[in-house]
């Protein structure tokens, strides 16, 4: 029973705790909820007073923004009213100047009038007066002249006849004597060699078991030579020397400058020949470089192009009437300076128009026209002056207009004429056998040509891939009767064609 009662207190106590607990925590919930929306209602009126501190800011700030914009504006107006204040005075000043200018307009147009109507009495007086004259001197203005100047000439004709033959008498024999000596100094200041080409080379060899080397089995050995550089070897029984015989000084070194590497390496075979003969071309092209170069320096030509003084060096290589072309140049250069010192022109220019008077000749045997053409051509294409192109140009002329061409053409008369310097037969031997080439090389397949034994044999290497053997057969009958028809020479031609087939392959 006491169980029950304390069971009862313990339960009666816990629900009075339970609504003790929950009127407390309502209280508390109560002022909680109480204080929160205090708290709100005083935020929200704090709000509404810093709108309305905004709002009042705004206000101020856009009446501040108008009356700024009103300044603005009225500043603008004021403005355009000064422009527009500026521009009227300016028009009404335009209109005054362009009153004045109409006035001085027409009072010039009046001025005009009146000259105009002074002008037409003055030359109708003339020519009244005019017409008189001819009534008095019964004379056409035509008349009176051709008989004033018939009358001028039968006085002075007489007087400036007696003038001249004066003139002449005094100063013919002292021109001449100056003249004289103008040629003699400039002779006796140039010594030049004038020895004339030849047509054939001498080559030393070291005996004359290297001949037999030379010529090869079964002759394989002359045969590639000649038939790579065109040249004739001519062995015989002079010891320890082969002649190369060509009438192209190109040809004959191309010749010497392979027999030279083939002497000295030994091994002369095929394949060497062709290895030496390439290597020979590219030394020749150095070598024509080097002289064209040094013949320029010789002169104080510089700041040339090098192709200009390849083309001079191929002169080295190039011969006028049996005369070494280059070293007529350099002669024909010293010369007309010489002579410019003496009658007071230009001696460096002089130099150079002498030096480069006969500049066509390089490439008159590749190019067609005259090598005065030519030359003119190449100095223009190199940005030479004008008078030494024109030099080049017209110093073959009965009459040149340049001083400076009169100069060239009597140097080169000097150089051409000394002693030794020329040969006619030789320069007509070597256009026979061009000629003779030529005529030849007009043939399809023709591959090579080359004139040799003085021009009676013409040895023709032609295409195999072209040609087979009956065709090369009839073409030597066909370059037979061409020659026959076409050329004279004496005696009778050898026409040699051969056809030479190489196969090549590698063992890999």
């Amino acid at each position: 029973m006491s169980e029950f009662i304390i069971a009862a207190i313990g339960f009666v106590g816990l629900l009075i705790g339970i609504f003790a607990g929950y009127s407390i925590r309502k209280q508390v919930a109560q002022a909680r909820a109480n204080s929160v929306e205090a708290l709100a209602e005083k935020r929200l009126i704090e709000a509404k007073n810093k709108e309305q501190e905004v709002i009042l800011k705004a206000k101020e700030k856009a009446i501040t923004i108008i009356d700024e914009a009103k300044k603005e504006d009225d500043n603008r107006r004021r403005e355009m009213r000064d422009i527009q204040s500026r521009l009227e005075k300016r028009e009404s000043m335009f209109d005054q100047k362009f009153m004045e200018f109409e006035d001085r307009k027409t009072k010039l147009q009046q001025k005009v009038t009146e000259i105009q109507n002074i002008k037409e009495r003055i030359d109708a007086a003339h020519e009244e007066a005019k017409q008189k004259l001819q009534d008095i001197a019964q004379y056409t203005p035509e008349q009176a002249k051709e008989e004033l100047f018939v009358r001028i000439e039968q006085e002075s004709k007489k007087d400036l006849m007696d003038r001249i033959l004066k003139f002449d008498n005094a100063n013919h024999d002292t021109l001449q004597e100056k003249a004289k000596d103008i040629l003699i100094v400039a002779m006796q200041r140039t010594a030049a060699n004038h020895a004339s080409e030849t047509t054939s080379t001498a080559v030393s060899l070291p005996s004359d078991e290297m001949k037999g080397r030379i010529i090869g089995k079964e002759g394989r050995n002359i045969k590639m030579i000649e038939k790579l550089t065109g040249c004739e070897l001519i062995i015989d029984e002079t010891p320890d020397i082969i002649l190369i015989s060509s009438f192209s000084p190109i040809r004959r070194r191309m010749c010497y400058l392979t027999l030279d590497k083939l002497i000295k390496d030994g091994r002369i075979q095929p394949a060497k020949i062709e290895e030496y003969f390439e290597e020979a071309k590219k030394e020749l092209a150095i070598d024509i470089q080097k002289a064209g170069e040094e013949a320029l320096h010789k002169m104080g030509i510089i700041n040339m192009d090098p192709k200009l003084g390849a083309i001079v060096g191929r002169l080295k290589y190039r011969t006028s009437y049996g005369q070494n072309v280059l070293n007529h140049c350099l002669e024909v250069g010293y010369l007309a300076g010489i002579m410019a010192e003496e009658v007071g022109a230009d001696p460096a220019k002089a130099r150079k128009a002498g030096f480069f008077h006969d500049i066509g000749k390089a490439v008159d045997h590749e190019t067609q026209g005259a090598h005065t053409e030519i030359g003119y051509t190449i100095l223009k294409k190199f940005n030479i002056d004008e008078d030494t192109a024109q030099v080049a140009l017209t110093h073959h002329d009965t009459n040149p207009p340049l001083l400076l061409t009169k100069l060239v053409m009597a140097a080169d008369a000097i150089s051409a004429s000394r002693v030794g310097a020329r040969r006619d037969t030789y320069e007509q031997y070597v256009a026979r056998l061009e000629e003779l080439e030529n005529t030849v090389k007009d043939f399809p397949g023709v591959d090579k040509v080359y004139a040799i034994q003085a021009g009676r044999e013409v040895r023709v290497f032609v295409n195999p891939n072209e040609l087979d053997d009956y065709e090369s057969y009839n073409l030597a009958k066909d370059i037979a009767r061409r020659i026959e028809s076409e050329l004279q020479y004496p005696g009778e031609i050898k026409v040699n064609v051969i056809r030479e087939t190489r196969v090549i392959e590698y063992a890999k």
